[in-house]
């Protein structure tokens, strides 16, 4: 009878489990996208960053990357890496892709995500009952409806779905939900702090929003001071309990390369209805499509008078649509992209309120038809929107028509809604999947070029003595992590500021606004940044000469002070000149390497037979600065636009320039995951730089690095015979101080509980044991009063 019991307790979240894997993979399997057809489903920022970096937590987990946890030496000349990794890697689910060949990460990816709208689904079953106990036990068919439903929502099925580190937010609110479940019971102090901080570990963005979410569910269903303050000291403590992560990622933030700031615009209300049907796609309008099933179970609350559920949705939805707390929602800054990012919260209060209308049985076909009629007049406000769709009109049509299954309940009745809810929501995902091709970026998949293109650079590689850059052209704004080597291009929300302006000096191109730095193609900079190979015309090509050392040493004086022109940066960094102007007659003497730059143009240049295509458009695009090739000929001049600035490169300047640098290096160079260590020859005086960007955190011999033009440096001491430098991401130390405080205020908070749940020598119990039969204390009463305000 047991086991019985148990099988029947976990039916709803295996069957709402199952029920979205069918569905999302039936929409990509009818839209014929990766893995079921030819369309690429790699989009956006899906294939541009975080495919690459799940490629680095591949190479992390199998002891293949350059650096560690701490510190990346694959991308941006040397970067930091833990807020990365607690930006898009810390998810429970993220290690997974290790299971997998390195050369099918897209398959590997694919799976995590629909595991992680699986795993949504099935927690979201698992906590309906818990949050309101059905007086039915039949009902259970509806706890795994629902949770299908929430992890088939419009926001997972066309917005998280290209965004999956989104999807730990998905997961995070039934889940914080159960937690207030805990609190309100007076039960797990320590596993209830436990979950909090998993949660934010795996995504910190959407689990705080779904942190809000949970705490408004909590709030309304007990409504007592205490119990909510004891919900928020168990949430404090679980994120203090992730502050080791937390504290490095926000100061990341605060160290990144500016975004866009951007003022909040609310979507209209036709626009809002259309949301509501399947098969709708809207990159700055809310996807507020879940099972229509679910919208008229809520709305049926309404003709049983209770007001408290509806009333609830109606706030959430309405604070998405106001400046003050569109701004509460998103930790007080309007995103660079959806403005809606925490539509996955209001699907799940609808899914509450729905098992509120049916946890006590079924509705009566008043109440149904009722809710139906509400939900059926909100899509008529979609007749004046051009993004609904007849595909989603007639999914929606059909939707509305289901309810007279519920009306009548047969046997067949959960047969009849899950087929409809996996018709609409295989619907959704196939319309977003054309959808997304049709308006955004797309990448390949990986394909026997790039295993080709990442051997040739794995044969070349020859770090930590030179850098192998992954070069141009570039498939992802990630290629060093992708297909290896130690490049400057890098792709991340938490791109430093200092690199991009550092870069930018230099000459280097751009996307995303400065976030996206491409590999800069010239002698100098890979002179200055160690590059002694890289790709170039679908080959692997040596440097001219003998790559530098990471590790190089300047001469007494001040540090460079950059101006407009990249030429003369570079040369300041260098120290020496090694570019000169086109003669009179715009050609550059015979023998140097002719460049140009100009950061806004978009256009073709020509030189002779060589013709070169330039992307800018500044600030959302920077051209880079580019080689039109060798002057080969006497007055041969590219035809140039006339905004820019051409040069001509003088190799033998430059190779007299890396000589006289090389004379003065250190002798060895020791390279680890967290910093460097040089040996230093005898007499060595002035200034060490080491050819990576000076981000917040690298100390040399004990104390803060200073800048050389942007780059990590140290001045050297009268005898100084050694001299190391070692990162440490800024707020670490902070972090791990309030992680180690959150243990010991847990400790005491458990024990604290403990005590006062052991009963007194007057109950007439053993002293630190619960009376046989004896309920926990103020669990039946907080389900009574549950269940009441419920009812209201």
């Amino acid at each position: 009878m047991k086991t019985r019991i148990i099988r029947a307790a976990g039916r709803p979240p295996a069957v709402a489990a199952l029920l979205v894997a069918l569905a999302v993979c039936a929409g990509d399997a009818v839209a014929t996208t990766f893995p079921f057809g030819h369309h690429r489903r790699s989009v956006n920022d899906l294939g541009n960053q975080f495919l690459p970096f799940h490629a680095r937590l591949w190479d992390l987990l199998h002891g293949r990357a350059d650096g560690g946890l701490l510190l990346n030496w694959q991308s941006g000349w040397g970067t930091s890496f833990l807020p990365d990794l607690g930006t898009y890697l810390t998810s429970p689910f993220a290690p997974l892709v290790a299971l997998f060949p390195r050369a099918d990460l897209d398959y590997a990816l694919y799976a995590v995500t629909v595991l992680k709208m699986a795993a949504a689904a099935a927690a979201m079953a698992f906590v309906l009952p818990r949050l309101r106990p059905a007086a039915d036990a039949r009902m259970r068919w509806g706890a795994g409806l629902l949770g299908a439903a929430y992890g088939l929502c419009g926001w997972a099925l066309l917005e998280a779905v290209y965004n999956p580190m989104w999807l730990d937010g998905l997961i995070a609110f039934p889940l914080l939900c159960l937690v207030g479940v805990w609190v309100r019971e007076g039960r797990r102090p320590l596993l209830g702090p436990l979950v909090v901080a998993v949660c934010w570990i795996a995504n910190f963005y959407t689990a705080y929003m779904a942190t809000l979410g949970a705490a408004l569910v909590l709030i309304v269903t007990v409504r007592q001071w205490r119990v909510v303050l004891r919900g928020a000291v168990t949430v404090l403590l679980g994120v203090a309990l992730a502050s080791p992560l937390l504290v490095p990622l926000f100061l990341g933030t605060r160290y990144a390369y500016p975004g866009v700031v951007r003022d909040f615009v609310p979507a209209g209300g036709a626009d809002l209805a259309a949301r509501l049907m399947p098969a709708t796609y809207g990159f700055s309008t809310p996807a507020l499509f879940v099972a229509t099933v679910v919208p008229v179970l809520a709305a049926s609350l309404l003709f049983r008078r209770q007001w408290l559920w509806p009333c609830v949705v109606a706030g959430v939805a309405l604070s998405f649509q106001f400046t003050p707390t569109h701004l509460v929602w998103h930790i007080f800054a309007t995103p660079n992209g959806s403005p809606y990012r925490q539509t996955f919260v209001l699907t799940g209060v609808l899914v509450i309120a729905a098992w509120a209308a049916i946890a006590d049985g079924v509705p009566d076909a008043r109440s149904l038809l009722g809710g139906a009629g509400v939900v059926g007049a909100l899509g008529l406000f979609a007749l004046g929107s051009g993004e609904a769709t007849p595909v989603g009109w007639a999914l929606f049509g059909l939707g509305l028509v289901a309810m007279v299954a519920v009306v009548s309940p047969r046997r067949w009745t959960a047969l009849v809604l899950a087929a409809v809810l996996v018709a609409q929501a295989a619907a959704t995902t196939a319309w977003g999947d054309k959808e997304r091709l049709a308006r955004l970026d797309d990448y390949p998949a990986w394909s026997a070029a790039d295993t080709r293109r990442a051997a040739a650079l794995a044969e070349a590689d020859g770090w930590p003595a030179y850098r192998t850059d992954s070069g141009r052209p570039q498939v992802t704004g990630n290629e060093p992590m992708y297909l290896g080597g130690q490049g400057g291009s890098y792709y991340s929300s938490l791109t430093p500021d200092v690199l991009t302006r550092t870069m930018a000096a230099l000459g280097v191109g751009w996307t995303s606004r400065g976030r996206n730095l491409q590999s800069l193609d010239n002698p100098v900079t890979d002179a200055l940044f160690a590059v002694g190979a890289r790709w170039r015309d679908g080959r692997v090509v040596r440097t001219d000469q003998p790559p530098l050392p990471l590790v190089t040493v300047r001469p007494p004086g001040p540090a460079p002070v950059y101006g407009a022109s990249p030429f003369s940066n570079q040369e300041l960094l260098l120290g020496a000149r090694v570019y000169e102007p086109p003669a009179a007659d715009g050609a550059c003497r015979v023998g140097t390497e002719v460049f140009f730059w100009s950061p806004d143009y978009t256009g073709k240049v020509r030189f002779g037979d060589r013709t070169v295509k330039m992307r800018g458009q500044l600030l959302k695009w920077r051209a880079t600065l580019t080689s039109l090739g060798v002057q080969k000929v006497a007055g041969l001049r590219p035809q140039l636009p006339p905004k820019g600035e051409p040069a001509c490169l003088d190799h033998e300047r430059l190779r007299s320039a890396v000589d006289a640098l090389r004379a003065q290096a250190p002798t060895s160079v020791h390279v680890t995951d967290t910093g460097i260590r040089a040996t230093l020859r005898p007499g060595t005086t002035g200034t060490v730089v080491l050819s990576a960007p000076r981000i917040p955190g690298w100390t040399c011999d004990g104390r803060p690095a200073t800048s050389y033009g942007g780059l990590v440096a140290a001045e050297v001491t009268a005898g100084q015979r050694e001299i190391s430098c070692t990162f440490r991401p800024p707020g670490l130390s902070a972090g791990l101080a309030g992680g180690g405080a959150a243990v010991l205020l847990l400790a005491l908070w458990v024990w604290l509980d403990r005590r006062r749940r052991r009963p007194g020598p007057a109950s007439g119990a053993t002293p630190g044991r619960a009376t046989p039969g004896r309920a926990t204390p103020g669990r039946n009463h907080a389900a009574a009063e549950a269940a009441a305000l419920h009812a209201r």
